[in-house]
């Protein structure tokens, strides 16, 4: 079969390996299909994830597909169900798993190869993190689930209720995934941007209102004149991760205001924040990190529930042989590329 190996920075190959096999309780999936998605491309231009896969490996971890093998012992899955595999599950076991803190498990197993005409699922992700998809159901949406858990996860970490006001800072897929789910729990987003093109997306998922960073003299005055009697947001999401943006987030909360810097940055950044506004504005920071099974649930059923706009992320459709192309254009998004995420057909494009 065809697949993509990441062997480091920029350095994306498709080769013929071997079809996995079924081991006992695993599952082997035709890919329907992949996405693309913003940690990918984090991967792709830093050559590595800390975490989550060290070159040479296969690489996506976001897709669903048709099981295909069914190995020894799995009894909630058959041949042809058509499922959406998350790429991880927690031991449920360790210190942080029992203070439910799934995410920051210790033996946290991750799964990657998306990105191929197969995948193998390992038992753990098959007891824990595999959902059977609607007949029905486009798998390109259904492939949503795994980026949409982390956001549900971020959602909740910072406690936003229905009437709250959110700014979220970035308008890649994961900025305008929060811009959406907010809106839909009853949140008025204001959305910070840096390109007049992100306006329209902004505004398709659910922002109210949408400060252009090119636009305006003053970032975080013009975002704070658009919240309650200029106090600041409620809830300010960072999801673009840089010092710059870490830095407007706490100038943009209201006191007693939570930040979630979303953003992950690479190792080593770091950020100068003003002490005295945190201590007597009593502002709480939080950072997240990936997702729990509990999230994916919730996400999965926010995908599949017809409320959530599926369509409207999947702004480019690919085959696998054009998948270096297709991460060389989102390695030009600076440059005015608008895609969102790219679904990629290991079958072949559905005419």
């Amino acid at each position: 079969m065809t697949a993509a190996v990441l062997y480091g920075k920029e350095d994306l190959r498709l080769e013929r390996v071997a079809v996995p096999q079924a081991g006992p309780g695993e599952l082997i999936v035709r890919v329907g299909a992949a996405l693309t998605c913003g940690t990918d491309l984090k991967v792709y231009r830093r050559g590595y994830h800390a975490i989550m896969l060290k070159p040479p490996i296969p690489f996506g971890h976001e897709l669903a597909g048709v099981v295909s093998e069914v190995g020894a012992g799995v009894t909630t899955f058959r041949e042809g169900d058509r499922v959406v595999a998350l790429n991880s599950a927690p031991c449920d076991m360790c210190f942080f798993c029992r203070h439910g803190q799934q995410n920051l498990c210790e033996d946290l197993l991750f799964n990657n190869g998306a990105y191929a005409e197969f995948i193998r699922i390992p038992a753990r992700i098959v007891e824990k993190n595999t959902l059977l998809v609607p007949d029905g159901f486009p798998l390109e949406h259904a492939a949503l689930t795994e980026a949409l858990a982390c956001v549900v996860r971020g959602l909740e970490e910072s406690g936003a209720r229905a009437g709250d006001t959110m700014v979220v800072i970035g308008a890649g897929p994961i900025g305008l995934m929060f811009m959406h789910a907010a809106e839909l729990g009853g949140v008025s987003v204001i959305a910070v941007v840096k390109r007049e093109d992100q306006m329209g997306a902004a505004k398709l998922f659910g922002a109210a209102c949408v400060v252009q960073v090119e636009a305006v003299e003053d970032v975080v005055a013009a975002t704070r004149a658009l919240t309650p009697d200029g106090r600041g947001a409620d809830v300010v999401v960072e999801a673009v991760a840089s010092p710059l943006t870490w830095e407007w987030a706490v100038d943009m909360v209201r006191k007693g205001g939570v930040v979630n810097f979303f953003g992950g940055p690479p190792r080593g950044t770091k950020v100068r924040l003003d002490t005295n506004r945190l201590h007597y504005g009593d502002i709480t920071l939080k950072a997240s990190f990936h997702h729990t099974p509990a999230t994916c649930r919730t996400a999965f059923d926010l995908v599949t529930s017809g409320r959530f706009k599926c369509a409207e992320y999947i702004t480019g459709r690919a085959g696998l042989d054009e998948l270096p192309g297709v991460f060389a254009r989102m390695m030009e998004r600076d440059g005015g590329s608008r895609e969102i995420k790219t679904a990629v057909f290991p079958g072949g494009v559905p005419q």
